[in-house]
């Protein structure tokens, strides 16, 4: 077995379609079970935060990639154990461990964000992820076992959960106004999932230096106001009415969703400019990010499919 991939969702069955399409042997590891159809492709039912299992099951694998995603608002509970299993696992298999990362652990910053920024996360989450990557640091560094992460900004993609999938693109591409928490003129990187699976299979197979970070290349640098203008534009309909809703809105309506009741803590990504700098990824694993009228397009026709 050449890889395993904990995690079935838009990444982590990307990355095995990447590595299977190359004549790699993948395991996707999920709890129903689920993956790519591909002939080199091996769909295994289990629970992840079963370390010995897991260490089994990748037994013999080049490495074990974390794509693995609790639910939003369990992540204080579940991450722990999940993340934990998966890095004894692949100390034990003797295989890299790759994990897939966001920026929620470097907390605000002012400015392009850098992989070498410390963690300083403010919130509950961001303190879970910085606790996932300093924990697989410090094994890194007593030699146990070599890992990297892959650091994404806000998700695009066929398929994928992020607040600007989720809440404004099917409101977008039905012609109606968008009431959405940011601030739509603020620009962010954007990261779409074909890149973000490219960068764990290239950065999985680095030879250099480990124990780092690398930063998913952006399809984009807009704000929330010209990535909707442009999406409009592709898909042939108006410009729909834009307004920003306040915080205190988005804490009511996390009143009666326990997803939505997540968000108002990490409202600081969305409210002030929120760059990846992956310059170094880009130069380093020879990785440059898809053309975004082509995402646009893809999103777009998956939505009306």
């Amino acid at each position: 077995m050449s890889y395993v991939v904990v995690g079935a969702g838009p990444t982590g069955s990307e990355v095995a379609r990447l590595l299977a399409d190359e004549g790699e042997r993948v395991r996707v590891v999920s709890r129903r079970g689920a993956g790519p159809d591909h002939p080199l492709i091996e769909r295994v039912t289990a629970d992840a935060t079963d370390a010995e299992r897991l260490a089994g099951l990748a037994e013999g694998a080049t490495a074990l990639v974390n794509c693995a995603m609790p639910a939003y608002d369990c992540w204080p509970t579940d991450w722990p154990p999940l993340a934990a299993a998966m890095l004894a696992a692949a100390e034990r298999a003797g295989a890299d461990y790759v994990m897939l990362g966001n920026t929620y652990g470097y907390g605000p910053v002012d400015g392009p964000m850098t992989e070498d920024l410390p963690m300083a996360a403010t919130t509950v989450k961001g303190h879970v992820r910085a606790q996932m990557w300093n924990d697989a640091l410090a094994a890194h560094r007593a030699g146990r076992v070599r890992v990297i992460e892959v650091r994404a900004s806000e998700y695009l993609g066929a398929g994928v959960v992020s607040p600007y999938m989720l809440m404004a693109l099917p409101q977008v591409l039905a012609g109606q106004p968008l009431v959405y928490p940011a601030d739509l003129d603020a620009p962010r990187s954007w990261s779409y999932t074909g890149d973000v699976a490219r960068t764990l299979v290239a950065a999985g197979r680095f030879d250099g230096e480990w124990g780092r970070a690398w930063h998913v290349p952006s399809t984009s640098t807009l704000s929330t106001r010209e990535l909707t203008a442009r999406l409009v534009a592709l898909a042939g309909l108006p410009m729909p009415e834009l307004i920003e809703m306040p915080i205190d809105e988005l804490v009511r309506l996390g009143e009666t969703d326990s997803i939505v009741a997540e968000f108002p803590e990490m409202q600081y990504l969305v409210r002030q400019p929120h760059i990846l700098d992956s310059r170094r990824t880009e130069e380093l694993l020879d990785l440059k990010p898809t053309d975004l009228d082509q995402v646009l397009t893809e999103i777009a026709g998956d939505q009306s499919a």
